[in-house]
């Protein structure tokens, strides 16, 4: 069965929300929701790690940490990716610095796309999980900023945001129409 797909053009890219499983997805790079340790965890970044095997780990060990707000990249291991890049977005608290470290988490993914020369990447819906950052707050930060940056030269043709159940893709699509009519 095709998952459901809602696409949009921005600036000649095609930007791709689906509801799945994400390490399933074939493109460059494959962002992880990590944790600040690059520890490994439940969720999406234990389904990745798990999905892409030893090699990760190994990697992330080397690497040590990130801080939040920043990713870094590892190869990807048994994924059909290049590249894992490992995102650490805010675990929710209310302490007002959220939105602008969730935008950086974002937007650290980005500059390795553009660093790695990446032409299709997928993004999970970071924070949403066990950081507790709620989706009707989330996403309108994570698609404004992902336009912002489709909005100018960059090496990317895809983005996919692939959401795990229908309640998130839900909620992104509304925020999406909304960041949709204003450009």
């Amino acid at each position: 069965m095709e998952p459901f797909m809602s696409t949009y053009t921005v600036n000649g890219v095609t930007f791709a929300l689906m509801q799945g499983d994400i390490v399933r997805v074939e493109v460059d790079a494959i962002v992880n929701a990590a944790n600040a340790a690059l520890a490994g965890g439940g969720g999406v970044d234990g389904a990745i790690h798990s999905a892409g095997g030893p090699t990760i780990m190994e990697e992330c060990r080397k690497i040590g940490g990130c801080p939040t707000g920043s990713a870094v990249a590892t190869h990807a291991g048994r994924l059909n990716a290049q590249y894992v890049f490992h995102a650490v977005g805010p675990i929710y608290q209310q302490h007002g610095d959220e939105e602008q470290l969730l935008a950086s988490a974002y937007q650290s993914c980005l500059d390795l796309a553009e660093r790695y020369q990446i032409k299709s990447i997928a993004f999970p819906s970071l924070s949403t999980g066990a950081y507790r950052y709620p989706v009707t707050l989330a996403a309108p930060i994570a698609l404004r900023t992902i336009v912002r940056h489709l909005q100018q030269p960059t090496s990317l043709q895809q983005v996919l945001f692939v959401l795990f159940d229908a309640r998130t893709l839900d909620t992104y699509k509304r925020a999406m129409q909304q960041i949709h009519d204003d450009f």
